[in-house]
């Protein structure tokens, strides 16, 4: 049977309103208000509304879809999205369930491994340290924090809305978590994101995320990860004294933060005097420190998704072959790996698959 479900998930994914998606297709607004409320489009009108949308007619025959609330998905931003931001948001959430799925079936993938930190969330710090203890990190830098979040079980895409209003997000389904990441953002800035994302997947599990939880769920997130990036003992015993602008900007590398995050750790913590870090910050501005990264580090590489496709890859299995089994355009497959895997390797003639360890 035709889904209604499928119907409104194509449609959120183009940002159309039932009135667009109708003008697009050249069918009536009615004609598609009732595609949406279970009522059984003839051939015809499957056709148009497949066509306007660009996706695989058979997309919409399948199974009804994981569907996902606005309450059990972390959006930093919600007040800023949009309506077609949060819910293109949201269907992309339900395509990368789908995807992550697909690649299950075929591969085994770790097992999640986190803990619930709810009781902790109002000491973000003592969550992020009871953390790094569970996952014998103790104080050190993390060399790559996409290797470790999917040592971890979490399932880590690429965000495909390109939009300054949403710049991660994450949730859980079927005990399982999932996390997107901003690809266009400098890699310091997404290296925060994930910590902020990896903070809500362990503090705000049960949470049920109201409006009015909102600004508190997200200090304790941006908190838990400046102090699971940047520990405080490993600070401490890095830098003795009080950092100037260029100071910071030469040792942040050790952290993979901002200079900005850094010079704010250091206030927090009590390094530096509030007219010193204002006077840092306003210098880190001036430099192009605020929105960019002008020394920056390089961007982390998915280990999962990389092992993945290469090994997709020597048994001949395209990316788009992935796209036509899940009855997706392509480019929506495209957008959930967008920086994240890597370079593929050349393909050897005969090679055999191999499961992700």
């Amino acid at each position: 049977m035709f889904s209604a479900e499928r119907l409104k998930m194509a449609r959120f994914r183009r940002k159309l309103s039932g009135k667009g998606l109708a003008e697009a297709a050249g069918l009536t607004p009615v004609t598609v208000s009732k595609a949406e409320n279970g009522h059984q489009p003839d051939d015809a009108t499957v056709q148009k509304l497949a066509s306007a949308l660009d996706y695989p007619v058979d997309f919409f025959f399948m199974e009804a879809p994981e569907t996902l609330e606005t309450k059990a998905v972390s959006f930093r931003s919600l007040k800023k999205m949009s309506a077609a931001e949060r819910n293109a948001s949201l269907a992309a959430g339900s395509i990368g369930i789908a995807f992550y799925d697909w690649i299950e079936r075929h591969f085994n993938l770790p097992a999640p491994d986190l803990i619930d930190l709810s009781k902790e969330r109002d000491r973000p710090e003592v969550a992020a340290r009871l953390l790094r203890q569970h996952w014998g990190l103790g104080d050190r830098p993390i060399g790559s924090l996409l290797k470790l979040y999917e040592s971890k079980g979490i399932r880590v895409l690429s965000l495909s809305e390109n939009t300054p209003n949403v710049d991660a997000y994450s949730f859980w389904h079927a005990e399982r978590p999932y996390m997107f990441l901003n690809q266009r953002k400098t890699a310091e800035r997404s290296n925060f994101d994930s910590a902020h994302e990896l903070g809500h997947l362990v503090l705000h599990f049960h949470a049920a995320r109201e409006s009015a939880q909102i600004e508190d769920a997200e200090k304790q997130a941006d908190q838990f990860a400046s102090a699971f990036l940047m520990p405080e003992a490993d600070i401490k015993s890095s830098l003795a004294r009080a950092y100037s602008a260029s100071q910071i900007i030469r040792v942040k590398q050790r952290w993979k933060v901002s200079a900005m995050a850094l010079a704010t750790r250091l206030h927090g913590l009590g390094m530096l005097s509030d007219w010193h870090y204002r006077s840092i910050i306003i210098e880190l501005g001036q430099r192009g420190y605020r929105k960019a990264e002008p020394v920056g580090v390089e961007r982390e590489t998915s280990t999962v998704l990389g092992k993945v496709l290469a090994a997709l890859w020597k048994n001949g299995v395209t990316r788009s072959e992935i796209a036509k089994e899940l009855n997706l355009p392509w480019e929506e497959v495209e957008t959930l790996i967008f920086d994240l895997a890597g370079h593929l390797p050349a393909r050897p003639e005969q090679a055999k698959l191999s499961l992700v360890k």
